[in-house]
């Protein structure tokens, strides 16, 4: 019987791979129904873009899978705490669920620094489940930072 990798799992492979190409390792899935919409890691370096966090450019793939401006009932699962840039296209994309691992205290916007689903501003608030796959996230990037020190 082969083994089914959880979405948080495939995030992980995701963000190992992203550290052994050079990147940030940080993974993300984005799921509907059971099915696997995006599965993307960080490539800002690979393609010199800024805005290439790994949920952005997975943001971008599920909605192209699905035509449309909006991933209603879909559930994005990343490995570090999402900064302000990607909150925000969550925010946007009506993302409805959000797992995320590790905790970014210098650049999360979630449940650290701007808190921008707390914000009266936010429009559109995904459901936040933090602590999915935290350790596994946390070796991950104090490894590779590590590694450039």
């Amino acid at each position: 019987m082969p083994i089914t990798l959880t979405p948080m799992d495939q995030a992980l492979a995701l963000a190992e791979a992203a550290g052994k190409a050079g990147e940030a390792p940080v993974g993300v899935v984005i799921m509907h129904n059971g099915e696997v919409l995006a599965a993307e890691r960080n490539r800002m370096r690979e393609l010199n873009d800024p805005t290439a966090h790994a949920e952005m450019l997975a943001i971008r793939a599920a909605l192209a899978k699905r035509g449309t401006g909006r991933l209603d009932g879909c559930d994005l699962y990343v490995t570090l705490e999402p900064c302000a840039m990607c909150a925000g296209a969550m925010a946007h994309a009506r993302v409805r669920r959000l797992y995320y691992g590790a905790e970014d205290l210098k650049a999360g916007a979630v449940d650290n620094g701007v808190r921008l689903f707390a914000q009266p501003s936010c429009h559109h608030a995904p459901e936040i489940i933090s602590g999915l796959g935290e350790v596994r996230s946390a070796a991950l990037l104090r490894s590779f930072f590590a590694g450039l020190r």
